[in-house]
């Protein structure tokens, strides 16, 4: 591993409150946070993300969603465990996080919806084939939802990347989900 893990007495001065306020709020302090805080630009920006993402105008189960759909797209292990984990406690069903997890069809039209959009925005880059955006809004999603999905997309491209160099490994808490590239049909 060529990053360290951070804890909140080994982490740069900046990171530190960073830190404890997500201990406080996860009772533990995710790897992924503790790698993220040799940067605490990079830190804060992910945590500042992730709680805009919170006020976005999709639900939590659907914010998941988009976050699994991006961790598999970027083949990121760790972030497909841990939001899966949170994905079953916020109790979005089993077989739709299962069948997020392979890449999909979703047996739920709604989150079907979302993670084919969100799958088509990281492939085109946004230059969506015709009708893509009109189906999302079609399974009754807004435009404003059409733009969320990229706060959550941003979210990821920090949190997969830093996962990817820095070799995270995975927290007990995750491990029930663990996930491999290799299941993604």
């Amino acid at each position: 591993m060529s990053f360290t893990v951070h804890t909140t007495e080994t982490a740069p001065a900046a990171a530190r409150p960073l830190l404890g306020t997500a201990e406080k709020a996860f009772g533990f302090v995710p790897n992924v946070l503790g790698v993220l805080a040799e940067s605490p630009a990079a830190l804060e920006a992910y945590l500042s993300l992730s709680s805009i993402l919170g006020k976005s105008g999709l639900k939590p189960g659907e914010q998941q969603a988009v976050l699994i759909t991006v961790s598999i797209h970027n083949g990121c292990a760790y972030c497909t465990a841990a939001h899966s984990t949170v994905a079953d406690g916020l109790g979005v069903p089993a077989e739709v996080v299962d069948a997020l997890r392979a890449g999909g069809p979703v047996p739920d039209d709604r989150y079907e919806a979302l993670r084919r959009y969100t799958a088509a925005v990281l492939e085109t880059r946004g230059f969506l084939a015709d009708g893509e955006l009109e189906r999302f809004l079609g399974a009754g999603f807004t435009r404003a939802n059409a733009l969320d999905v990229l706060v959550g997309i941003a979210l990821k491209a920090i949190s997969n990347h830093a996962n990817h160099l820095a070799d995270t490994p995975l927290d007990e808490p995750f491990q029930a989900r663990a996930w491999e590239a290799a299941e993604v049909a």
